[in-house]
């Protein structure tokens, strides 16, 4: 059945996964968030212990479903991949280098006698929670603004920046987005930590989880406001029935307006995430992280679909209008997409062996007796 399949509707299908691990990947993004709030919520080592080891507990998954998602953008879309890693490898490179000092991190801060101390690795989980962040919602916005490539009939990449996709963080509107992403990653942060931490004779710190939660969602509105704005009024890159790219007038909010799918999905997301919030900072509830998380998720499948649904190149070029990429032209075979969907169908076991297993890390709250652990972080 799966092979009889038409390869337009294959490469409809590999932009929804990958689309999807995008967006979980975005949801995961607390680990980060969660590093960065160390400083502002935790006022001693017992409370940074609770937090990292709290957090500690996630990390592989955000760097895991990252990883997965350049692999499913490699094996369906490898035009793709190839021109933004083998042009734009210096953003590229900075946001590995950031997630591998998480992890190393993670592992030797809490040995006794480290050569750097506790704090310098506090200090790499806030940069990984920061400016990797940044970076990777700056990469996302090129979706929008263009990247600065050329492809010849080879399809050899020429970068005509020195900067290799370090520019993008220079653009405000990729500025903006990163922006909005890092405190939107503190936000779901602070509702984790409100839902896995055992707070019993801790009143004050959890007074400061749970406002540091509100006060990031308040922080990430302008940024947020200004995207969602500049979207539905910009200019945007569009590609005709014979595969000619132009830009068209309001070309976003036509996406949205052409698929009321994708536009509920933002404003279910957003919702879902302002509900998080309340749920968190105001109503003192544990469960705010599964609406912000779940809103998150949403509103990043609704910035995948508009950047690559409706005749649009998710990758457009603009300094060659020509050289853009869509979902079609930067495609694999219909061999290998095929293939492909077949091995997808082990996706759903994947998924429920990782909700068992987070169910099981979870079935406890992290407590002080968690942190004297001689496996603690």
């Amino acid at each position: 059945m799966i092979g009889k399949l038409d390869i337009v509707i294959l490469q409809q299908i590999w932009w929804i996964i990958c689309s999807l691990v995008g967006s979980l990947f975005l949801f995961l993004t607390f680990v980060q968030g969660g590093n960065t709030l160390l400083w502002q919520v935790a006022k001693n080592d017992r409370e940074k212990s609770l937090v990292i080891n709290s957090l500690g507990r996630k990390w592989e998954l955000t760097f895991t479903t990252l990883v997965l998602f350049g692999g499913a953008l490699f094996a369906a879309f490898p035009k793709f991949y190839a021109t933004s890693f083998g042009g734009a490898y210096w953003v590229w490179l900075l946001i590995l280098f950031t997630f591998i000092v998480q992890a190393v991190s993670y592992e030797f801060r809490a040995k006794p006698n480290n050569l750097l101390g506790a704090g310098t690795y506090e200090l790499f989980l806030f940069i990984n929670g920061t400016v990797g962040v940044l970076l990777i919602g700056a990469a996302v916005g090129t979706f929008f603004t263009g990247s600065n490539f050329t492809l010849n009939d080879f399809s050899q990449v020429t970068w005509t920046n020195p900067l290799r996709g370090v520019e993008a963080a220079f653009s405000f509107f990729n500025l903006a987005l990163g922006l909005f992403l890092v405190f939107n990653a503190r936000t779901l942060g602070a509702m984790y930590l409100a839902n896995n931490i055992d707070y019993h004779g801790f009143p004050e710190f959890e007074a400061r989880v749970r406002k540091s939660c509100l006060i990031n969602f308040l922080c990430a509105l302008p940024f947020l406001l200004y995207v969602v704005v500049s979207l539905v009024l910009m200019d945007g890159f569009a590609t005709d029935g014979n595969g000619m790219v132009s830009m068209v007038e309001h070309k976003y909010l036509t996406n949205l307006l052409a698929m009321p799918i994708v536009l509920g999905l933002l404003l279910v997301g957003l919702f879902l995430v302002i509900l998080g919030v309340t749920r968190t900072s105001l109503a003192r509830s544990t469960t705010g992280i599964w609406f912000g998380g779940l809103g998150t998720v949403l509103v990043g499948l609704a910035v995948f679909f508009t950047a690559g649904f409706n005749g649009t190149p998710f990758y457009p070029s603009k300094v060659d209008l020509q050289s853009s990429l869509t979902i079609y032209n930067a495609s694999s075979s219909h061999y290998t997409l095929t293939a492909m969907t077949y091995v997808a169908l082990f996706i759903p076991a994947v998924l429920a062996y990782i909700i068992y297993v987070w169910r099981q890390m979870d079935s406890k709250k992290i407590g002080v007796r968690d942190i004297n652990d001689k496996k603690a972080y």
